[in-house]
């Protein structure tokens, strides 16, 4: 099954999220230090966020470059596949994209950064668009759920 868009790992970039598409970029301090950075960087990298949210992960491993997994939320499917897992010293984290039968079309990332004055930080980078007929006749309301679930994802990994 292929990708339902082409911009493949744009959220990992720091430049401009592709054009087409309606952006989403936030983020939550979680602390300083090694520790905090690896113990955030270990729950990003187990689901924690989709799980802390409430979202059921299939299949439950690790986060995996290349594994297609299907998220549910209330009963709804939502299938992706992880393109790409960053892990550097100052970087932690994954992105998926959207496959067949996914409402939106687009891409998220998850990623945990450490800055230069040792903080660490929590952020989210999407870009998409409706990708189903529901998700387009639902207009803001799909924006509002999209908008609910990011702030479940903050704030499952940063407690």
């Amino acid at each position: 099954m292929s990708l339902t868009y082409t911009e493949t790992g744009a959220t990992l970039t720091d430049g401009r999220l592709p054009s087409g598409y309606a952006h989403m970029d936030r983020r939550v301090r979680l602390g300083s230090g090694q520790e905090c950075f690896e113990r955030a960087g270990a729950a990003v990298l187990s689901w924690g966020a989709q799980r802390g949210a409430g979202l059921s992960v299939t299949p439950p491993g690790p986060v995996t470059e290349g594994t297609d997994v299907e998220l549910r939320f209330f009963g709804l499917r939502i299938p992706c596949r992880v393109v790409r897992v960053v892990r550097t010293a100052e970087r932690t984290g994954f992105a998926y994209g959207t496959l067949r039968g996914h409402p939106e079309c687009g891409e998220e990332a998850f990623l945990v950064e450490r800055e230069a004055d040792g903080s660490v930080w929590f952020r989210i980078r999407a870009f998409s668009r409706p990708g189903r007929w529901y998700a387009r006749a639902a207009g803001p309301l799909a924006r509002a759920v999209q908008l609910l679930v990011t702030r479940r994802y903050l704030k499952a990994i940063a407690g």
